[in-house]
């Protein structure tokens, strides 16, 4: 609300305030799995983009909504992600073809779990996940991810004896962190 003349009184503001700050709309990681399911259900939306590098992992949104957003990603053998989360985002990833080995935890957390995801596999999680993912091999693996709301921020994390801490935290608009 803002004054319009003293004495007048106090009227509501028509225009958007710049401090009034809308949070993105989100969906749950239950919703994430069936979005999920439903772009792996259509191989001829997303494996004409299947593209695998050795020099480092291929990327591509295949999904933009107001909610969430949907990524494909291809991983050679030994390709990996660093430790890190998705900035307050909730996701979700099924492997398509391969096999995937996670680690997982939450900052802070005294250990991280390890769990296998082989094709078919779907695992979702929470904003306050921070997981690792790596293709053990031993061929190609392929994977789609979607995330709600859409990747803005991503901190990564150093184990240390006290648990996951966070050591960076980049702006991002892809799943992947900027070079350089």
């Amino acid at each position: 609300m803002t004054m319009t003349e003293p004495g007048v009184g106090f009227r509501r503001r028509e225009e958007a305030d710049p401090l009034d700050v809308v949070a993105p709309a989100r969906l749950s990681p239950g919703d994430l799995v069936d979005v999920l399911r439903a772009v792996a259900a259509e191989p001829e939306r997303w494996r004409p983009r299947v593209h695998h590098q050795v020099s480092r992992r291929y990327y591509e949104r295949v999904v933009t909504a107001d909610d969430h957003e949907v990524w494909l990603i291809c991983w050679d053998v030994g390709q990996m992600t660093l430790l890190h989360d998705h900035g307050g985002a909730a996701g979700a990833f099924t492997v398509v073809t391969g096999t995937l080995l996670e680690d997982y935890g939450q900052p802070g957390s005294g250990r991280l779990r390890q769990r296998r995801v082989s094709r078919g596999g779907c695992r979702a999680f929470g904003p306050r996940h921070v997981h690792n993912l790596v293709n053990p091999g031993p061929g190609l693996a392929t994977s789609i991810h979607a995330y709600s709301p859409r990747l803005n921020t991503m901190t990564y994390y150093a184990v240390l004896p006290g648990g996951a801490v966070p050591v960076r935290t980049l702006s991002v608009d892809e799943p992947e962190p900027p070079a350089g």
